[in-house]
């Protein structure tokens, strides 16, 4: 394990669109002296090497004895728990994206298996590092706004992935709204005692045909009595929408409002009767601009992971938890019924 924050060398397993822009980032942070890439299409490595001026190695094997002090993992889902269980193995610390694997039961043997290790091992829920979410949080936990009961979290894509993705991905609320429940988790402090979802289809028949939906809320109960409130779409053409609301007894906060919320404000007319108005930006259009600055601050605390100077902000079992609630939402969608907690786990 590394020992100087300033001085890491990091590498990148999965060279697709997030492992290219997590390299494209890493590259521009100070605290990394080089980077290693690898990937298993040859050509996908070479212009990525070529791109970020990175040094490239062939498969996994050659990764782990490279020498690097930590290794992101940006490969497919299906990849993600043989990788990280590999890096622990060899000592490195790791970042791995969501989810750890493809169902909460193999999340499960994930966690077991690392489970008497000290290699740090960081998951990329990167809307923690969100300015505005974690000031939320900070909130929270200073008792600003006393016991909470209700908070929302929202997440509108502008338009549905690629169906051959849809085909794989688990579902909605594993690839989507997995990041509301860790935030909504996070928020809280406390764990989901029952799920209920609901969700329709009215855009491509294939998200039905692939057992899926294309719009979903799910209710959360958590201990304690606060609610939360997940919406999720693949349709939302005026942009990507990503907000918090975070309602308690004696106060409220919100984060995802600024110049490029992709709502038309129908109050503006009235309040800004010179033409003025908010939001006056151009709409976020997708999760990369709209948390450019949460995916370097949470690469940023992966550097510091690797020197040793913090533990992991997110770690494996947090990922296991979003795991469980998102089988008890796909669950609870197939049965049309409340799921608990204690149902999915047993």
């Amino acid at each position: 394990m590394g020992n100087d924050v300033r001085n890491q060398r990091i590498g990148v397993v999965g060279l697709g669109r997030i492992g290219a822009f997590h390299t494209e980032t890493l590259a521009g942070l100070d605290g990394v002296s080089s980077l290693v890439v690898t990937d298993g299409r040859p050509e996908v490595t070479d212009a990525v090497a070529a791109k970020y001026g990175a040094e490239k190695v062939d498969g996994v094997d050659a990764m782990l004895t490279a020498g690097v002090d930590g290794i992101v993992v940006a490969a497919a889902t299906p990849a993600h728990a043989s990788l990280l269980l590999a890096a622990v193995d060899a000592g490195i610390p790791v970042f791995c994206e969501k989810p750890l694997a493809f169902t909460a039961t193999e999340s499960k043997a994930v966690v077991d298996g690392i489970a008497t290790s000290d290699v740090p091992v960081q998951i990329g829920f990167n809307r923690r590092f969100d300015p505005a979410v974690a000031a939320a949080e900070r909130a929270v936990r200073s008792g600003d706004l006393g016991f909470l009961h209700t908070v929302r979290s929202t997440t509108l894509d502008p338009a549905p992935p690629p169906m051959a993705y849809i085909a794989e991905s688990g579902g909605i609320f594993r690839d989507c709204s997995v990041h509301d429940f860790d935030v909504v988790r996070w928020i809280v402090g406390r764990e989901v005692v029952s799920v209920f979802a609901t969700g329709s289809n009215q855009g491509d028949p294939a998200f039905a045909a692939a057992g899926d939906v294309d719009s979903a809320t799910v209710l959360l109960t958590f201990e304690g009595g606060a609610v939360g409130v997940v919406s999720n779409s693949r349709y939302n053409g005026r942009g990507y929408d990503c907000r918090l609301e975070v309602h308690g007894r004696d106060d409220t906060v919100v984060a995802g409002w600024d110049p490029h919320t992709p709502v038309r404000n129908m109050e503006a007319p009235q309040l800004f009767p010179n033409g003025e108005l908010f939001p006056s930006d151009t709409p976020h259009g997708f999760f990369m601009d709209r948390f450019a600055a949460s995916y370097r601050a949470e690469l940023s605390a992966f550097l510091e992971v690797c020197a040793g100077t913090r533990p992991s902000p997110c770690t494996a079992q947090d990922a296991l938890e979003v795991a469980w609630i998102a089988e008890a939402a796909t669950e609870s969608l197939r049965r049309g019924a409340p799921v608990t907690l204690e149902e999915v786990r047993s």
